[in-house]
This record gives structure tokens, C-alpha cells and sequence, in this order.
């Protein structure tokens, strides 16, 4: 069960109003009016609680799970122990975290400023924000209704945030604007300076970074991910799109819709991710490239030229996931060929 010192769960909640909130039929046995009390893995679950089966790996605890209710996609009903609520549903992990979401809500803002917060007479401060101590908000800042900024948290002069907003401790945001419902975790800095220069016989000349950090609704930034302000043009992160830990993006890059990037990804500047692209984790990027809607990277590969809409890549230099598998094999053989040649 999750800590009670971290985690206030809310409910109880019947079988039939998780099976509502989940988008999912209720199936099974149990009594619709059953009230289940908290969410747990499938092999620490008891009778008061509900789970899940997504993956295929753990269809042998599903069988003896003692939860009394679970999500579970139709092909793994027959594999449910009797007795169990069944919720089933096509999507069981979204359906999982649907319910979740019901036990576990964000906690709500205060609209108590903590001590020790310095807040700029002409920032703009929406209803019901929550500033906790140590937070610096500079002049001309505007937060949006219902915002929560975190500890040690800074907010540049001008930065503004749109409606429920949160911040993590000891962010940085400057050069930006956000749209509504942007989490920003712990230690990410927002808006610093672009690595750019210009290099002359005296050594190097930084250029002025003149550009902006647009971030659209409903972004998740990871801790202590870095996103680059513009040169000129503006770096741009697309609506619904999730960040990892540990990313860095550079300056002018523009990030379309619902992509996902996974930690230690490195994007360099002016390149391009159309919507819905997916990044595996230690990605790197060349810059000024674009990479297709849609487009697949496998972790740790290395990315010099334009990728196609669809694509599926591997490898560094990333080649066609399918080709990149042939060779892994083929190399395999040969290493296998050369020592039994020694032998």
C-alpha cells in the first residue's frame, strides 16, 4: 500500500463507481455496492483493494491474487481467480490509472502563501495559489488560478503560467510562457541560455539568446531536465507531450504534440519532432533535423539525419530497427564462427 506519510488516499469507492470511472464493465460475482478501499499490486492486494493486469508476465500472480477487484483486458478473463470483481477493459493500464487518479487526486492549492516567500508587488497572482516558502516570484510574473509553486522555486520577471500549474522544488523558469496544467518537476531549469557562439581569432563570442520557452497545455517536464530559450526564434514543447528526468533540449527546438522522451535524451538546436514522436532513453539528436510524425528511436541511438514519418530506428549511427536486428545477428554468427575457428 502506498505511505500513509506520503499518500492520503480518498474513498472508499463501490465496484460500480470504479467500473464507471475506469470506463470499464464490471463482470464477475462480486456485489456491485462492494466498496474497495485502496489500489495495490496484483501480489499484495487483499480483498479490500483493487488492481491490475496489463503485461502478459504476471498472469501466473493474477491467478492467485487475493485483490477483490481487478482491471483486466477480455482475453485474460478466464485466467481470473473466483470470487474477483472484474473490471475489464480494453486499455487496463488507462483504466488503472483513471482509477488511481480517484484514490490519489492532486493535492488541491491552499491559496496560502508560505513564510519566507518574496512575491514582486507587480506580479500577478491568480486564486487560490499556493506558494511555499522560499519561492521567488519576479516583476511582472503572471500565475494562473490554482497554481502550486514549490519550495526554492523561481519564477522569472515576465514568466507567465497558465491555470493549475505546478512547480517543483528549486525550479527555474525564465524567458517562458506556460500553458494550463504544465508540471514542471523538481530542479528543471526553464529558459536558460542556448549553447550558441560565434568564433573569431580572439577566441569566442557568445550570441544574445533572444528567443522564448513556449510550453503548451498539459506538459510534463521531469527533474532537472533543461530546455534552452530560443536564439531568436522560439523553442517550443507541444501540447501533451512527456518529458523524462535528466533531458536536454537545445535552443530553437520545436517539439510537436504527445511525444514521449525518456530520460538522458539529448536534442540538439533547431531540430525539429513532429507529433507523437517517441525518443528511448540516451537519444541524442543531431541539430536541424526533423523527425517524422510518429517516428520510433531506440535507446542509445544516435541520429544525424532526417528520420521519416513512422519510422522505427536502432543503433549509432540509427539505421532501420529490422536491419539493425539482421546485423546484431549476423555479427553473433561470425564471432561465433571465429571462435569455434580457434578452437
Amino acid at each position: 500500500m502506498p505511505d500513509p506519510r506520503f499518500h492520503a488516499a480518498r474513498g472508499p469507492f463501490t465496484i460500480a463507481a470504479l467500473a464507471e470511472i475506469g470506463h470499464a464493465e464490471l463482470r464477475g460475482t462480486a456485489d456491485p455496492t462492494l466498496e474497495i478501499r485502496d489500489v495495490a499490486p496484483l501480489d499484495e492486494a487483499g480483498p479490500g483493494q483493487v488492481s491490475f493486469i496489463d503485461n502478459p508476465h504476471y498472469v501466473d500472480a493474477f491467478r492467485v491474487s487475493r485483490a477483490g477487484a481487478c482491471v483486466v483486458h477480455p482475453d485474460r478473463v478466464e485466467a481470473a481467480p473466483d470470487g474477483m470483481a472484474l473490471l475489464v477493459s480494453g486499455n487496463p493500464y488507462l483504466s488503472y490509472a483513471l482509477i488511481a487518479q480517484a484514490f490519489y487526486p492532486e493535492p488541491a492549492s491552499s491559496g496560502i502563501r508560505g513564510t519566507g516567500v518574496h512575491v514582486d508587488a507587480s506580479a500577478s497572482i491568480g486564486d487560490g495559489v499556493d506558494i511555499a516558502p522560499g519561492a521567488v516570484v519576479q516583476a511582472n510574473a503572471v500565475i494562473g488560478a490554482r497554481c502550486m509553486i514549490g519550495p526554492g522555486a523561481v519564477i522569472g520577471q515576465g514568466v507567465v503560467l497558465g491555470d493549475d500549474c505546478r512547480i517543483g522544488a528549486a525550479a527555474s523558469l525564465g524567458f517562458c510562457i506556460l500553458g494550463n496544467r504544465v508540471r514542471i518537476a523538481a530542479g528543471a531549469r526553464i529558459g536558460e541560455a542556448g549553447f550558441g557562439f560565434a568564433t573569431g581569432p580572439s577566441g569566442h563570442v557568445s550570441v544574445p539568446q533572444l528567443g522564448r520557452v513556449l510550453i503548451e497545455d498539459d506538459v510534463d517536464i521531469g527533474a532537472n531536465t533543461t530546455i534552452d530559450r530560443g536564439a531568436g526564434p522560439d523553442t517550443v514543447i507541444g501540447a501533451g507531450t512527456r518529458i523524462d528526468n535528466l533531458v536536454q533540449i537545445g535552443h530553437n527546438v520545436r517539439i510537436g504534440r504527445g511525444c514521449i522522451i525518456v530520460a538522458q535524451v539529448g536534442i540538439s538546436g533547431s531540430t525539429k519532432l513532429e507529433d507523437f514522436v517517441v525518443l528511448g532513453g540516451q537519444v541524442g539528436l543531431a541539430g536541424h533535423l526533423t523527425i517524422g510524425k510518429g517516428a520510433q528511436l531506440a535507446a542509445q541511438s544516435g541520429v544525424m539525419k532526417n528520420v521519416p514519418p513512422g519510422a522505427r530506428l536502432a543503433g549509432s549511427p540509427a539505421i532501420p530497427i529490422q536491419k539493425w536486428f539482421r546485423q546484431g545477428v549476423l555479427l553473433s554468427r561470425l564471432d561465433k564462427k571465429g571462435s569455434s575457428g580457434n578452437g
